[in-house]
C-alpha cells in the first residue's frame, strides 16, 4: 500500500524547474528572429545581456547597442521569414549552450533567396530571466547550380596535375563517359561538375572550387584548387602538350 502511495505521489510530482528551459530558449530565439522580419527591436533589447558578444556570419563581433540598432524594418521590395530548426540546448547550472539552424527565405525584388545558418548561443540565467550573453553564427554552404559540360570541355580538362613536391591530382572521364572525376594521390575519386566554363566543384564540398587556368594559347596549363580565398596551384604534368 505504501508503495502505491509513493508511486502515485511521484507520478504527479512537479517537473524539475529546469526541464522546460530548452523550450523556453527556443521560443525566445524564435522571437528574436521574428523581430528581424518585423523590424521590432523590443525582443533584442529584452533578451540580450548588456555585455553580449555577438559574432555574425561575416566574422564581425557586435555588442548589444549595435545589435539592437541594427534591427529595423525591411526596405521596400524585401520580405522574408526566418525559422529556427534543429534546436538543442545543454544546461550547466545557470548557463545554457544552445545550437540550432536558422532557415531563411527571402523575397528580394521579385527573386526568391534561401539561406541557412548554424548558430551556437550561450544564455545565462539572471533575476530577470534567461539572457543571451554570446553567439556565433556560421553560414551553411550549399552546392551552386551545375551547368552542362560539353564533351570538348571535358577533354580539355583531362590530365594529371601536380604540386611542387610531386603530389598529384588527376582528372579523368567517369565510368559512364558522360562526366569527370578527380582523384588526389592516396584518395578516392570524386565527381567533378561545372559551375561555369573552366570552374568546377565537387558536390557536397561547396567551400572549394577547381579553376582551370589557361595559357596565352588558350590551353589548360594548371588546376587551381581555391579553398575559400586561398589557392593551391597544381601545374599540368604535360603542360605545353596538345590537350
Amino acid at each position: 500500500m505504501i508503495g502505491l502511495v509513493l508511486s502515485a505521489a511521484l507520478a504527479v510530482a512537479p517537473a524539475p524547474p529546469d526541464q522546460g528551459v530548452p523550450d523556453l530558449l527556443r521560443r525566445q530565439t524564435q522571437e528574436l528572429f521574428d523581430a528581424i522580419s518585423s523590424g521590432s527591436r523590443e525582443p533584442w533589447e529584452k533578451y540580450l545581456d548588456a555585455d553580449v558578444r555577438y559574432g555574425d556570419e561575416s566574422g564581425a563581433v557586435a555588442g548589444k547597442k549595435e545589435m539592437v540598432e541594427g534591427v529595423r524594418p525591411l526596405p521596400a521590395g524585401v520580405s522574408g521569414t526566418i525559422r529556427v530548426t534543429d534546436f538543442d540546448a545543454a544546461l550547466h547550472d545557470d548557463v545554457a549552450v544552445a545550437t540550432y539552424v536558422t532557415d531563411e527565405h527571402e523575397a528580394f525584388h521579385g527573386a526568391q533567396l534561401h539561406c541557412r545558418y548554424r548558430s551556437v548561443d550561450t544564455w545565462k540565467k539572471t533575476p530577470d530571466g534567461w539572457r543571451l550573453v554570446a553567439a556565433q553564427v556560421l553560414a551553411l554552404r550549399e552546392d551552386p547550380p551545375a551547368v552542362p559540360m560539353a564533351a570538348a570541355a571535358r577533354a580539355d580538362y583531362v590530365g594529371r596535375y601536380a604540386l611542387p613536391d610531386g603530389l598529384a591530382y588527376e582528372i579523368h572521364a567517369n565510368a559512364k563517359g558522360d562526366g569527370l572525376e578527380g582523384v588526389q594521390d592516396g584518395r578516392k575519386p570524386e565527381a567533378l561538375v561545372a559551375e561555369a566554363p573552366d570552374v568546377l566543384f565537387v558536390p557536397g564540398k561547396p567551400r572549394y572550387r577547381y579553376l582551370m587556368r589557361r595559357d596565352a594559347n588558350g590551353k589548360v596549363d594548371a588546376l587551381i584548387q581555391r579553398r575559400e580565398a586561398w589557392d593551391l596551384v597544381w601545374a599540368r604534368a604535360n603542360a605545353g602538350a596538345k590537350n
